[in-house]
């Protein structure tokens, strides 16, 4: 059995973990960086990769202490090397550079993406490929086919804002604070969700492609209207985000060949409401649903370094010369959706 540290500083969450082969979790240390970027309303890449510099060290030293390791205990070192706010992904993946070659050990270069993908298999030993995929996170909104690892067919993708990016914007034009999706679903609680009338992009069409753009400035000019409670417009926002995965799924999952399970990842798969949603879209259709627990869908570093123990289980190992990347596309064989340009 493999003992991974992975490491992970995409964008605002510093974490180290250690993860054994047969699904154990022997340590976990994480540090958010919320109170650093509450004041801009959103993260800023310079802070972030700031906060990853200074916290990165003490966070692998406090993953080793739980564990009751030391580095000659582990077997292979795995770091988020993209997609991410460079900077940050700097942080992280020369770390990692740096204690495989102090300790000869292997570097595993992982894709955030795949972390997220491959992270309901932590918990789920049952969860067998292929399966279907959807990733909604603050960066990213697609629909995967997972084969196996390193193995991918993008369906859909956003043609431009991220369902996440929808969720801190509007938490941003309702003055709801920081971290958004959080607040905007506390706020939804309290609101009656038909009481504002938004749109549904791209509801019905003939495409399998998300849209959140025009619903985030359909919320701003509800907001400026004066007319609605904060707590209505964000019930409402959230129930059009609902509404708006439903169509898109459904449409995706009509043209496909039968998967057993529905597996949801990425920070936004904390939201009640859609999980809620994607629970009973799968039980209608009689697939599996398969949902990481909470911890597990925001950004940490158990989901890279059991994203390193399957890639470390296939063979698939990286140079110390392997580049952090900002784009870094799961299946980058997808043809380019209209608008989304780099979308990864």
């Amino acid at each position: 059995m493999a003992i991974i540290l992975g490491l992970e500083s995409s964008c605002d969450e510093t974490a180290a973990a250690i993860v054994r082969s047969d699904r154990t979790i022997l340590a976990h240390a994480l540090a958010g960086q919320e109170d650093h970027h509450r004041a801009f309303g959103g993260v800023v890449p310079e802070i972030a990769a700031r906060a990853h510099a200074e916290l990165m060290t003490p966070l692998v030293e406090a993953a080793l202490d739980e564990a009751g390791m030391t580095l000659d205990d582990i077997d292979a070192i795995a770091a988020t090397a993209g997609p991410g706010l460079i900077g940050g992904v700097m942080v992280g993946l020369v770390t990692a550079k740096a204690l495989a070659m102090a300790t000869d050990k292997p570097l595993i270069a992982v894709n955030h993406l795949e972390g997220h993908a491959l992270s309901p298999r932590l918990v789920d030993a049952d969860l067998s490929f292929p399966y279907l995929l959807l990733l909604v996170s603050g960066g990213h909104c697609q629909l995967l086919r997972v084969n196996g690892v390193g193995e991918y067919d993008r369906l859909a993708t956003t043609i431009d804002d991220a369902v996440g990016e929808a969720f801190d914007k509007t938490a941003k034009i309702l003055g709801l604070g920081f971290p958004g999706g959080p607040a905007v679903e506390r706020a939804a609680a309290n609101g009656n969700a038909s009481a504002v009338p938004l749109p549904r992009p791209l509801k019905g069409a003939d495409e399998p492609h998300f849209s959140f753009a025009g619903l985030k400035s359909a919320v701003l000019r509800a907001h400026e209207s004066g007319q609605y409670r904060v707590e209505d417009i964000a019930a409402s926002f959230q129930q059009a985000v609902v509404d708006c995965l439903l169509d898109r799924l459904s449409y995706s999952v009509d043209r496909i060949e039968p998967l057993s399970a529905l597996v949801v990842a990425g920070g936004v798969a904390a939201n009640g409401a859609i999980r809620t949603m994607l629970a009973d879209f799968a039980d209608e259709r009689g697939m599996r649903f398969v949902a990481p627990p909470l911890w597990l869908c925001t950004d940490n570093g158990a989901m890279i370094a059991w994203a390193g123990a399957e890639r470390l289980a296939a063979g698939m190992t990286d140079g110390l010369d392997f580049v952090a990347r900002p784009r870094w596309p799961l299946d980058p064989n997808a043809a380019p959706a209209r608008g989304a340009g780099v979308k990864a």
